[in-house]
């Protein structure tokens, strides 16, 4: 968590220092502020509403992937569980619902508990990373990993066999590969963007950097 702020590092309210220097070169007593004062009392303000957008833009992919998830395993549960497998591309790729006691992809199956401890902490590092979110791209990279964070955290909270140690709904079976779902997709899908913003030194603070 520390190395993660540490790489979004910068204030809240940029170029903080330029107000106070324009304060102390205005006259004494003068009762008004002058045109660069303004300017640099208004940068900050500009900052917030960025800061805003990048962030609405986080909740509302996070929000969308969440919705997707909980309604296609709601569908699954009530229309395909217990049911004979639904083939959509021949021997290539089924509809086949399970319950996966693990993580994603149906790995671990033995640490339920480890893994949504782990979901509620990426839950609460994405959170407070947002305070500081300047970059479209890393916006739309952490909602994806939000929304699939929260959609596999409410199965385990609130499916059986009781809260923390409940099941994850996986239906997507492509052949020859593990089963998983769509919040499965949308983590996988905000990590590898995560990884491509890295590679061309996309910082989530909206900088550029070149190693």
């Amino acid at each position: 968590m520390a190395e993660a702020e540490r790489i979004i590092g910068t204030p809240d309210t940029p170029d903080d220092g330029g107000e106070h220097t324009a304060a102390a070169g205005a006259p004494a007593g003068s009762g008004a502020s002058t045109p660069a004062a303004a300017g640099e009392q208004q940068a900050p303000a500009e900052a917030r509403g960025r800061r805003g957008r990048r962030i609405a833009l986080l909740f509302a992919v996070a929000a969308f992937a969440y919705a997707l998830d909980l309604i296609s395993k709601l569908l699954v549960v009530a229309k395909l569980e217990g049911r004979e497998p639904i083939r959509l591309v021949g021997d290539w790729l089924e509809l086949n619902a399970t319950r996966n006691p693990g993580a994603a992809f149906g790995f671990g199956a033995a640490f339920t508990i480890i893994f949504t401890l782990i979901a509620a902490a990426v839950i609460v590092v994405i959170m407070r990373l947002a305070r500081k979110l300047y970059s479209y791209p890393w916006a739309i990279a952490l909602g994806l990993l939000l929304g699939g964070a929260l959609g596999n955290l409410t199965d385990r909270i609130f499916r059986s066999p009781g809260v923390f140690e409940g099941k994850v709904v996986d239906f997507i079976a492509p052949k020859g590969f593990a089963v998983f779902n769509l919040a499965d997709s949308a983590i996988v899908c905000g990590g590898i963007l995560i990884v491509l913003l890295s590679f061309r030194g996309l910082d989530p603070d909206g900088t550029v950097h070149k190693d």
